[in-house]
């Protein structure tokens, strides 16, 4: 829609080239070879395995819920956070023979699997159950999204300095660096000292400069660093991550395996094939607008890679919002590559008018609808915000005919229809449109209807 490769029709002299004896061999195109995890490393069967060992107690109550509790029935208390209603959490407890503390742990890591979804004040079962006996890449998913929440699961204590807590959340992912570096057993102290060193460059990048005289430095063991290493290695070891006991952390297999996941991501942001990871969600949108469909794809995921999921969908979102048509369709392309983790944001999407029929298309399809019948989730009044949006960013990045085209595209089955429903959408961008349709059409007749209809618009006339 964007692309637009310059045309000469002029002749030109040209020397005249000796036609090769044999036809060149057909080229094929060279694909980088799939990562391979370290060596020892089990296959992903195993791994999903021990991943749905570990989650069993999760999956059993997300089960439960699936098939004890009927849809739009009052399971959950209305704080947003889809947590278990004291009815629904005891009645749950006795059903499954558990405390009502246990139900309500279960129910937190089935929530953080993404094996139960919440919308809202309510919850329904995730994708991820649905296929989890047949399906060992979601399993796989669903531990990494417990593995990435591991603070969530096994909270500080009430003790600890919540900034403090922060810096020690985010120095981890160098300290499970070096364990898997290290493949095997490592003493606390060595990881004592390791996130000792990278919360003072944390503190330093943030140029935290104390006021007054400076106190002499304090040795590792009497500051609260010990405290915190001991509560994050607990809670990665609650998770399956690592195993911690008598003064040593080693990472498990599947820990070993998320901790690559996450390196690998690492290396594709940094070989990003349009050099726009480092910038905001509108600018890379603007820099992938002329790439092509799988080149655009590229970049969105290796963007992506180099950011927390819920922060980027945030920022494309955001970016859809604005004035740029081009940029809504982008953003929301770029959203059918995160996939399930948008979903959220992007039914609460659904209710902003500039963002509905973006937000219905995606919504259809990620349920699985026949991309040829997607269309018919949308009323003719969204279908024709639609259509004028597209026209908008056809006529401020595209090319004439194109925008000549775009009206075959139309539900309308006549012209004269599409304008007098373009008039009634109240699209903001109506009188642009129909001024860029009428100096691009090539019938005269057709043309002063169509600059006639944007005049009224323009004047608020009938």
């Amino acid at each position: 829609m964007t692309s637009r490769t310059p045309r000469d029709s002029r002749l030109r002299l040209v020397r005249p080239r000796r036609q090769p004896l044999a036809p060149p061999a057909p080229r094929t195109a060279t694909r980088r070879p799939a990562p391979r995890p370290p060596e020892g490393t089990p296959p992903p069967a195993e791994l999903a395995r021990t991943a749905r060992e570990g989650l069993a107690a999760a999956v059993r109550v997300a089960r439960w819920a699936d098939a004890t509790l009927s849809p739009g029935s009052d399971m959950g208390a209305r704080d947003g956070k889809g947590t278990l209603a004291d009815a629904t959490a005891q009645r749950a407890a006795a059903d499954l023979g558990l405390t009502v503390d246990r139900v309500r742990a279960d129910w937190d890591t089935a929530r953080l699997a993404g094996l139960v979804e919440v919308h809202g004040d309510s919850a329904r079962p995730g994708w991820r159950l649905r296929v989890w006996d047949r399906d060992d890449a979601a399993v796989l998913r669903g531990w990494v999204a417990l593995f990435d929440a591991w603070s969530l699961v096994h909270p500080a204590p009430p003790g600890l300095e919540a900034g403090a807590v922060a810096e020690a959340v985010e120095a981890m992912p160098q300290l499970l660096s070096f364990l898997q570096l290290m493949a095997g057993p490592v003493a606390g102290d060595q990881l004592l000292d390791l996130l000792d060193q990278r919360v003072t460059e944390l503190r330093t990048e943030r140029c935290e400069i104390p006021f007054g005289p400076r106190p002499e430095p304090e040795a590792p063991e009497s500051t609260p660093l010990l405290p915190l290493l001991d509560w994050a290695l607990s809670g990665l070891a609650a998770v399956g991550a690592l195993t911690y006991a008598d003064g040593q952390a080693t990472l498990t297999p599947l820990g070993s395996w998320a901790v690559w996941v996450r390196l690998e991501q690492i290396c594709v942001a940094a070989q990003s094939p349009a050099g726009n990871i480092e910038v905001a969600a509108e600018d890379m949108l603007r820099g992938c607008a002329r790439l092509r469909p799988k080149a655009a794809r590229d970049e969105y995921r290796a963007w992506l890679a180099a950011r927390n999921v819920g922060n980027a969908v945030t920022e494309l979102i955001d970016a859809a919002r604005g004035e740029d048509a081009l940029l809504r369709g982008l953003a929301f392309e770029a959203l059918r590559v995160v996939g399930a983790p948008a979903e959220p944001e992007v039914r609460k999407a659904a209710d902003d008018p500039g963002l509905r029929a973006y937000a219905l298309l995606w919504l259809a399809e990620h349920e699985g609808a026949d991309p040829e019948d997607v269309h018919t989730v949308l009323t003719r009044e969204e279908a024709t915000w639609l259509w004028v949006d597209t026209a908008a960013a056809v006529a401020d990045h595209g090319e004439a005919p194109l925008l000549v085209r775009h009206l075959e595209s139309a539900v309308q089955p006549t012209v004269p229809a599409l304008i007098d429903e373009v008039r009634a959408v109240g699209h903001p961008r109506t009188v642009q449109v129909l001024v860029a349709l009428a100096a691009a059409h090539p019938d005269p007749a057709l043309a002063k209807a169509v600059r006639r209809a944007a005049f009224q618009v323009h004047t608020g006339g009938a």
